[in-house]
């Protein structure tokens, strides 16, 4: 092969594996773990590129960019690309933070909104409960091989769903109504235990103030909250790892199902 057919080969390899690549890449900005600002963002951008590669590498027969396709016909292509990882990684996100929002829940009801701290994850303030339960969730969404079940998804979907293949029409907006529904109810169930326990507490304790005022209320009625919270937390450990594991693993196959049904397979 002379240099010149070698550099054709190579032009003509380059805009598909960029699609690739941006495909690949909405999963990084949006899936659990992988989106986590405490990994550097060059160490992320190479771990794209190097799974874009592996991928590129099997399924290069079903990638074919339009032809003759310049610059300004690229960039809607790119972005449908990566709105297609976008969107697995944001479907397969939604139990976790959910889960999160219950911890922050639970948090507020007991008494631990005094007690936030900085997570250097979100680069936010969070409270404790609600990083533990991420914690738990991230566990188990690792252990169900959430991971290696999105990249297996998005590099098959390739011969599903070529590039420029994704039509507006198939934007999965009942895929993502149904994993919110599903992630806000698993948020719930989680938290209801220990916020209606506390509430319960509150009316208890506020019947206590008005017929003994000389116990001072609030001084005990703080740390009674927070040890019932804690104590109604922990009995209900293994319910919400089962919880967790459900959601999550629901939410892996609908993503894995809408590449499906995007594809027409």
């Amino acid at each position: 092969m002379t240099p010149d057919q070698a550099a054709s080969s190579l032009v003509a390899h380059a805009i598909p594996f960029t699609l690739v690549l941006f495909r690949m890449a909405g999963v990084f900005i949006m899936a659990p773990i992988l989106s986590s600002t405490m990994i550097p963002l060059r160490a992320r951008a190479l771990l794209a590129t190097t799974m874009a590669g592996a991928a590129y590498a099997n399924v290069a027969p079903h990638v074919q960019a339009p032809a003759d396709v310049d610059l300004l016909g690229l960039a809607p292509l790119i972005v449908s690309e990566a709105l297609i990882g976008l969107t697995v990684g944001a479907i397969a996100s939604t139990p976790l933070l959910c889960l999160e929002l219950s911890g922050v829940m639970m948090g507020q009801s007991i008494g631990f909104g005094l007690a936030r701290v900085y997570n250097p994850d979100t680069d936010i303030d969070t409270d404790l409960l609600a990083q533990l339960l991420l914690m738990i969730a991230v566990g188990v969404f690792v252990a169900a091989g959430g991971l290696e079940a999105l990249f297996g998804a998005v590099a098959r979907s390739f011969e599903r769903v070529p590039i420029g293949g994704m039509r507006a029409s198939q934007a999965p907006l009942d895929v993502l109504l149904g994993a919110l529904q599903s992630g806000f109810d698993l948020g719930l169930r989680v938290a209801m235990p220990v916020v209606g326990t506390t509430l319960l507490l509150i009316a208890v304790l506020g019947v206590i103030g008005k017929t003994m005022p000389q116990i001072n209320i609030m001084t005990v009625g703080f740390a009674i909250k927070i040890l019932a919270g804690l104590a109604i937390l922990a009995l209900a450990t293994t319910a919400i790892h089962e919880a967790a594991r459900d959601a999550i693993a629901d939410s892996i196959d609908a993503a894995v199902l809408w590449l499906r049904r995007a594809g027409g397979a």
